[in-house]
């Protein structure tokens, strides 16, 4: 016989705490949370192609063709994915973000699993996965290949295995959360912050004899093993990424800033999910019978002031706060399931369309590229920086075209970002460009321009007199034309022509021309 269907409407009430004290047993499993999930996967790859390259992925790309054990920015797994996936597939979009779209299913599955290891029923469950699959951080990260994906799968694995370590007292679970907290530090070093999290979480709130179980310090070294490559890669590089994250701190990237930190915290699940997630907070802090999860409240108390004070981004912390949405899904249902039951419910249900499915319009190609409204890009940065690639390259192989032949031989394109250099690596051959070379982050690793390039096209250098520094002269030759009114990093910015080298690339390339942010 199959199952009834799931609906919000007809929660399960929540399961009472046995006289011991021990956790209530996990919720019936139910298939509600798996349609959830499939659904999310199939819209994110419908959406693939819309728009194009995120300026990460090109620089993904790029990095793929120079396999590292570590990066600056860095680890080695998405660059080697981002290889993997373009040799499968050449330029297409959809294969290179498949892997990212079934792991925001995923992340949909493990938010429902963290809700019934609490004891969530088929409606908590249910409405776990549904404000997962529609919350900012899983639409936009599974949209675009990043390591911002890799870290929200591996943070929810990591939590749900804490969670069943906590309900069971099973130690062994904690191999699991070394294994996820290994392979993610192979992405970036950010699961690093979790790992403290749980730790300090523990101290506060028990049990303190995990930090001396021997499966823990098993867990702890099978992290340590895994992340051992990307480690020794960092110490030998004199650890570049504490150098990314000190310009992070200082607002030299996107979603970054105190102000801006502290301000996701309340949209990047979705206003709707505040109160959700508040309850959720408190109830792991306050519930007598969940008095066992109080170390994963505290992990998220502990991680975003972290995030706070250090001046990290704001999403840093999401898949924390998705856990804590778990268990406000479980509180909101129960809450649903009593008194008026008309109002409240429905006040949950209509708040879905005004509050949760904007997050569709403005975190996922939908719109026209070429008619999408400036809010879209004020609030969702990384819209418009899928849109005008092709059009960005067009506009620096016309510059390339109108100089001299005799110059035009030995000229090379220097760019102030990664995501021009690695734009002009998927689009400039085509367009007769020469190689084009860039300082920023790893890009200064993969090589410098050769030593007689005397003529440079400069892209994206908003501030001429650092050009002049280094060469003897240098004009304004043209202004990016992407051809769409769309606000980012590259559309309007400058392209100048320099020649006269004033010194050696071999000088000035590692010491100048390198720049971290």
């Amino acid at each position: 016989m199959s199952e009834p269907a799931i609906e919000i409407d007809r929660p399960q009430r929540p399961t009472q705490s046995p006289p011991s004290g021990r956790p209530p047993e996990p919720g019936v499993r139910t298939r509600g949370p798996w349609l959830v999930a499939a659904a999310t996967t199939v819209t994110l790859l419908l959406l693939a192609d819309r728009y194009g390259y995120h300026r990460d992925e090109l620089y993904f790309l790029l990095a793929g063709r120079h396999l590292d054990w570590g990066y600056v920015d860095q680890g080695p797994l998405v660059p080697a994915l981002a290889r993997l996936l373009d040799t499968i597939a050449p330029g297409n979009l959809v294969v290179l973000r498949t892997p990212s779209a079934v792991l925001a299913g995923g992340a949909v599955l493990l938010v429902a699993a963290i809700a019934r290891e609490l004891g969530a029923g088929r409606g908590g469950q249910f409405f776990a996965a549904v404000l997962a699959a529609l919350s900012g951080i899983v639409l936009a990260s599974g949209h675009l290949l990043s390591t911002t994906t890799v870290d929200l799968l591996v943070w929810l694995v990591a939590a749900w295995c804490a969670v069943r370590l906590l309900r069971t007292g099973d130690s062994r679970w904690a191999l699991g959360i070394g294994l996820a907290l290994g392979v993610g530090m192979l992405s970036k070093l950010l699961p690093a912050l979790l790992a403290v999290g749980l730790v300090a979480g523990v101290l506060i709130a028990g049990p303190r004899r995990l930090l001396r179980d021997r499966w823990v310090l098993a867990a702890a070294g099978v992290t340590v093993l895994l992340a051992a490559p990307n480690l020794i890669w960092q110490a030998a590089n004199g650890f570049p990424q504490l150098g990314v994250a000190a310009s992070i701190s200082d607002g030299d990237s996107s979603y970054s800033g105190r102000l801006d930190a502290f301000t996701l915290q309340f949209v990047i699940i979705s206003p709707y999910a505040v109160p959700i997630w508040i309850a959720g907070l408190v109830a792991l802090l306050r519930r007598p019978e969940w008095r066992a999860y109080r170390a994963v409240g505290w992990a998220w108390v502990l991680v975003v002031g972290i995030v706070l004070i250090a001046g990290g981004k704001g999403y840093y912390d999401a898949p924390l706060l998705l856990v804590l949405t778990a268990a406000g899904a479980l509180v909101t249902v129960a809450w649903a399931s009593r008194g008026s039951l008309w109002w409240r419910r429905g006040l949950l249900t209509l708040g879905v369309v005004p509050f949760l499915l904007p997050n569709v319009v403005l975190l996922l190609p939908v719109l026209p590229a070429d008619r999408l409204p400036g809010f879209v890009v004020d609030v969702n940065y990384d819209a418009g920086e899928t849109i005008g690639w092709p059009e960005f390259a067009d506009s620096v192989a016309r510059v390339h075209r109108g100089l001299p032949p005799e110059e035009r031989s030995r000229a090379v394109v220097l760019t102030a970002n990664y995501g021009e250099a690695g734009a002009l690596a998927r689009y400039g051959p085509a367009r007769g460009l020469p190689r084009a070379y860039s300082g920023h982050n790893s890009m200064v690793d993969f090589g410098r321009p050769p030593a007689d390039a005397d003529v440079v096209i400069a892209v994206g250098w908003e501030r001429p007199g650092q050009l002049n520094i280094w060469f003897e002269q240098c004009t304004l030759a043209a202004r990016v034309e992407q051809r769409f009114e769309v606000e980012n990093d590259e559309n309007g910015g400058p392209i100048h022509v320099c020649r006269g080298l004033r010194r050696p690339w071999a000088q000035i390339w590692d010491t100048e021309v390198r720049h971290t942010g």
